[in-house]
């Protein structure tokens, strides 16, 4: 190894040493920041959906595609619908959920330590009915416009789990209809449907997006209709969970005139729930891919109309609302999201710990400058001594002989070439040494 790279190595050696605590303590300092901040979400969460080919089963299957894209693996949890997916996140069973606008109301159960990720869509309460067993003396014919109506149909409202059938009892008792005075029945969506459409059920109610299957079939299936809430404002003012929506004629088929005429229909706004204490980065994600979900126009909506923080039976959570309104951040729309994420999470605390070692900083080249001299001036204290022993000594031999061997040692001494003036200083002083040295003992 040449001298110089030697040297080199060497002034590397005292850098790194004179740096090293200030960067073990910056290493320190961001280790528990970042445990501290938590910056980065779990990579797998639950989300409570709905029955299979439900709009809710649907809208999740987006979900967990679009998370997936940044890393979050989302293990959707089939369910009987709003009011299970309400128990689901209320025994800590899901991490989120959709729930309908009303479910809440069934038990009155404290939710404080729930959150609403802002209203996603309308969520129309369809009820479809078979126009033969319509009564005929209705105008027009075979025709429903009312919940009374109903009187000694079979009717089926759903399973508890969904939510539709406690909607179903408030509606009808607005109507002052007994529920003896129908046949009411509570079977899952799909064995339901298949009733329905055998004869062996005269009506049947969904509470969902216009996306759901069955829905979208149900439209278009001859000899099934779709009632007419003329009261669908009425509904509204009655109850505050519930929006008049209009189901214009012809939005399912132009070509073939589906609905032929334009349907009024009441509407509880569905909700994506989760826990208060979620993770930030995991609010920010779902939010941001409710705006890419329910963000264009539909059936009961204008583009961008959803989602948005109103109509919300709990408090908003503060993440999901900046992002519902602001979009994504700056950074997530350059960077992957972990690093943006990251970036976003820690840079307050990376400014704080900044501001911390700057001033600590100013210590760095001081620190440095004292190794390096200090393997010179440390040598300045035996000379000194040496020197003072010389006043008093008769022999001058031992104290040539210690000088000459200080010299040798000085001569392997390296440092840093901003450092050499020092160095020749204490060889020249060595020296001056031996030369009076050699005086005092000629004068001898």
């Amino acid at each position: 190894m040449t001298k110089s790279i030697r040297f080199t190595l060497l002034s590397l050696r005292d850098l790194i040493i004179s740096v090293g605590p200030f960067v073990a303590l910056a290493i320190v300092l961001l280790a528990l920041a970042y445990w501290w901040l938590d910056p980065n979400p779990p990579k797998h969460v639950t989300l409570a959906t709905g029955p299979a080919q439900s709009a809710y089963e649907e809208f999740g299957k987006r979900y967990a595609k679009l998370l997936a894209k940044d890393g979050i693996t989302v293990n959707l949890i089939p369910s009987e619908g709003s009011a299970d997916n309400l128990r689901l996140l209320r025994e800590g069973k899901a991490d989120f959920g959709f729930v309908q606008g009303g479910t809440r109301e069934a038990d009155g159960s404290d939710d404080s330590d729930l959150e609403s990720l802002g209203s996603l869509f309308l969520e129309p309460v369809w009820l479809f009915y078979r126009e033969a067993a319509a009564p005929a003396d209705t105008t027009p014919p075979h025709t429903l416009d009312s919940l009374t109506q109903l009187h000694g149909l079979r009717v089926n409202v759903g399973t508890p789990g969904s939510g539709v059938p406690n909607l179903m009892r408030k509606l009808l008792d607005s109507n002052r209809v007994e529920l003896g005075q129908l046949t009411l029945s509570e079977l899952e969506q799909t064995p339901a449907t298949v009733a329905f459409l055998g004869g062996d059920l005269d009506a049947i109610v969904f509470a969902s997006a216009p996306e759901s299957q069955m829905v979208q079939m149900l439209l278009q299936t001859p000899g099934v209709k779709l009632m007419d809430f003329a009261q669908a404002e009425a509904y509204s003012r009655r109850f505050a969970f519930l929006s008049p929506a209009l189901l214009p004629r012809g939005v399912v088929d132009l070509a073939s005139d589906i609905p032929p005429k334009s349907v009024r229909l009441v509407a509880p706004t569905t909700t994506l729930l989760t826990h208060a204490d979620t993770h930030p980065a995991l609010l920010q994600l779902f939010a941001l891919a409710g705006n890419t979900i329910h963000g264009s126009a539909g059936w009961f909506k204008h583009a961008r109309e959803y989602p948005n923080v109103r109509n919300n039976e709990l408090p908003v959570a503060q993440e999901a609302e900046r992002s519902i309104q602001g979009g994504a951040p700056l950074l997530q729309r350059y960077l992957p999201f972990w690093v943006a994420n990251l970036v976003e999470r820690m840079w307050l605390a990376m400014g704080i710990i900044l501001a911390v070692l700057l001033p600590l900083s100013r210590v760095i080249p001081p620190l440095y400058a004292f190794r390096v001299r200090s393997r010179i001036f440390r040598w300045y204290a035996q000379l000194r001594e040496l020197e003072a022993r010389a006043e008093d000594c008769e022999d001058t031999a031992p104290l040539l002989d210690e000088l000459n061997q200080m010299e040798r040692h000085a001569e392997k001494i390296v440092v840093p070439l901003s450092y050499t003036d020092e160095l020749y200083a204490l060889r020249n002083n060595i020296q001056l040494v031996r030369k009076k040295l050699f005086q005092r003992g000629a004068s001898r």
